[in-house]
């Protein structure tokens, strides 16, 4: 009975109260971060969360890394090809030929990795403005401005949010569509 009593008391404890005052305090202390990180456009939209990358493949946008999983949260993922298999040797190869810059002819371990080095966004400005029709200085100081430093300063590497950078660019007054 004792057994019985202490499995119903830590049941509720652990099953019930302590997931309702995590969600609670959550929300309530990182409202943003505890609903998805979500980015909206200048009109409301959800178009996506800063922690799931998208695939962005017209020459308008800077790309992200190559995925494994098409970009698909729900079977996130590498593709377990090994550093000798052909089938990646013919990938990368066919990213370089795209013109991926270097850090992005590998896919990132989860496929879904929404950041790529500042190197490899400034790599794409030249790309990037030809296709808006901007002047270069103004998309390499978007992404500038987008660019995060790393956590706590040692942590982690210098990034750029894809995602946020796209939206960015959506957002400038001067782009000729």
């Amino acid at each position: 009975m004792k057994a019985l009593r202490m499995f119903l008391i830590m049941t509720i404890l652990t099953g019930v109260i302590y997931p309702l005052l995590i969600t609670a305090v959550s929300q309530t202390v990182f409202p943003w971060q505890s609903h998805g990180s979500l980015v909206k456009n200048s009109s409301g939209q959800v178009v996506g969360s800063v922690l799931i990358a998208q695939p962005f493949l017209k020459p308008e946008y800077f790309w992200p890394r190559p995925s494994a999983v098409a970009y698909n949260p729900e079977s996130s993922g590498g593709s377990n090809l090994g550093l000798t298999s052909q089938d990646l040797l013919k990938q990368v190869e066919e990213r370089k030929k795209a013109g991926f810059v270097a850090d992005m002819l590998w896919a990132s371990g989860s496929g879904l990795d929404p950041h790529i080095s500042p190197e490899a966004a400034l790599g794409q400005v030249s790309r990037v403005a030809k296709a808006r029709g901007l002047d270069e200085k103004v998309v390499a100081d978007l992404v500038a401005t987008i660019r995060e430093n790393r956590q706590m300063s040692v942590l982690g590497e210098e990034r750029v949010n894809v995602l946020k950078l796209n939206q960015a660019l959506n957002d400038l007054k001067d782009i000729k569509k």
